[in-house]
C-alpha cells in the first residue's frame, strides 16, 4: 500500500512538472524579466504539485 501511495505522489509531482514546462514554452519571454517570471511560475506549479501530492 505505501508503494502504491508514493507511485502516486510520484505522478502528481511528475504531471505538475510536464504542466509547468508546457506553460512556459507556450507563454514564451521577450525578455530577461518576462523569463524569471516564466521560470517564477513554473517553480510555484511545481511546488503546488508536490503539496498536493504530499496530503
Amino acid at each position: 500500500m505505501e508503494n502504491l501511495a508514493k507511485a502516486k505522489q510520484l505522478r502528481h509531482l511528475f504531471t505538475a512538472m510536464l504542466f509547468a514546462s508546457f506553460l512556459g514554452t507556450m507563454n514564451g519571454c521577450a525578455t530577461i524579466e518576462g523569463a524569471g517570471e516564466d521560470i517564477q511560475s513554473a517553480g510555484e506549479a511545481v511546488e503546488e504539485g508536490a503539496e498536493d501530492a504530499s496530503n
